[in-house]
C-alpha cells in the first residue's frame, strides 16, 4: 500500500443545470463534458481524470437526478443513483440559494441511504452576494448535517484548489489508476457526438433538444493526417422537428455543424470536414433497441 499517494472515485451529482459538467471541465482543465442551459445535457456517466503529485481523482459525471418520465429518463436515473455506492466520495453540486425544492429534497433522500462521504459544493457564488453564499451554506448544513460544504464558482474557477484539497482529504491511499496524460475514458467518437449534440442543445428551442441523439456514422483520417472526415446523423422524434433542425435552406443544420466543428477541431487537434444528416425515429427514447443503438446501455447498473 502506497501511504503517500491517494487515489479514488468521486461521483458528481445534482439536479440538471446546476453546473456539474462545467465544474468537471474546470477541475480537469479541459472540455470533455458538454454544457447547456437545458435539462438532460449529460445522459451517460462520463469518467474523467485529475492527476497531481498528491494523487489521482477519477470523476464520474452523472446525469442530473430527476424523477423519470420515459425509458431514457429511467436509464439516466439508474446511472446516477447506481453510482452513489460505488465511489469513495459523493460531490453534490447545488446553487447558492436558500430555497431547497422538491428536486433537492429527492436527492437528500437518496443521500441518506448511502454511507459514502458527501461534499456539498455550493456553485455559482460569482452570481450572488457573500451574504447570500453564507445563507446558502447554512441552509444546506441544516438539510444535510453530515456533509462538508465548499463554495465555488465553476464558471470562474474560484475556490477550485480548496475543493481539490477537500476531496483528497476523503480519498484512500492507493495506486494510480490511469497514466498522467489520461483525462477521460470516453472514446473520441463519443465525445465528438456529444459536441455535436451540445450545439443542437444550444441552438434549438424548447422541447426539440430532449428528443435528439447523435450517431457518428464514420470518422476517417485522410492519408496526409491533416484532415478528419466525420459523417454524423442527428436523430429526432418527429418530422416537424426534422424540418426545424435542418432549417430554412439548411441554415440551422449548417450552423450546428459549423459551431460543432470548432470544438471537434480543438479536441482532435486537426482540421475537420463534418457532414451532418437528420433522421426521424419516432419514440426512440422509449424503445430499448434504439436506446442501445444510440449508446444508452439499458442493462448497465
Amino acid at each position: 500500500m502506497n501511504d503517500t499517494y491517494k487515489s479514488g472515485f468521486v461521483a458528481i451529482i445534482g439536479r440538471p443545470n446546476v453546473g456539474k459538467s462545467t465544474l468537471m471541465n474546470q477541475l480537469i482543465g479541459q472540455k470533455i463534458a458538454i454544457t447547456s442551459s437545458k435539462a438532460q445535457t449529460t445522459r451517460n456517466r462520463i469518467q474523467t481524470v485529475y492527476t497531481s503529485d498528491e494523487g489521482q481523482i477519477v470523476f464520474l459525471d452523472t446525469p442530473g437526478i430527476n424523477r423519470a418520465k420515459n425509458k431514457l429518463g429511467e436509464y439516466m436515473l439508474k446511472v446516477a443513483e447506481g453510482t452513489l455506492n460505488e465511489v469513495d466520495v459523493v460531490m453534490w453540486i447545488v446553487e447558492a440559494t436558500t430555497f431547497i425544492g422538491a428536486g433537492e429534497r429527492y436527492i437528500i433522500e437518496q443521500l441518506e441511504r448511502v454511507k459514502t462521504p458527501i461534499i456539498i459544493v455550493v456553485n455559482k457564488i460569482d452570481a450572488v452576494s457573500e451574504e447570500e453564499v453564507f445563507k446558502a451554506i447554512s441552509t444546506y448544513k441544516d438539510a444535510c448535517s453530515h456533509a462538508e460544504i465548499v463554495p465555488v464558482s465553476a464558471l470562474k474557477g474560484k475556490n477550485k484548489d480548496e475543493l481539490i484539497k477537500t476531496l483528497f482529504k476523503y480519498l484512500p491511499y492507493g495506486p494510480q489508476f490511469y497514466d498522467e496524460d489520461t483525462i477521460t475514458d470516453q472514446p473520441e467518437r463519443q465525445i465528438v457526438s456529444e459536441l455535436i449534440r451540445e450545439q443542437a442543445l444550444r441552438l434549438l428551442d424548447k422541447e426539440i433538444p430532449h428528443g435528439i441523439a447523435v450517431v457518428i456514422d464514420s470518422m476517417k483520417e485522410r492519408p496526409n493526417g491533416r484532415l478528419m472526415d466525420i459523417d454524423a446523423t442527428i436523430i429526432c422524434e418527429r418530422d416537424s422537428h426534422k424540418g426545424i433542425i435542418i432549417g430554412k435552406q439548411g441554415a440551422m443544420l449548417k450552423k450546428i455543424g459549423s459551431n460543432a466543428r470548432y470544438g471537434i477541431e480543438q479536441l482532435l487537434d486537426t482540421h475537420v470536414n463534418l457532414k451532418l444528416w437528420v433522421k426521424v425515429k419516432k419514440d426512440w427514447r422509449d424503445t430499448d433497441t434504439l436506446l442501445r443503438n444510440y449508446g444508452y446501455k439499458m442493462d448497465e447498473s
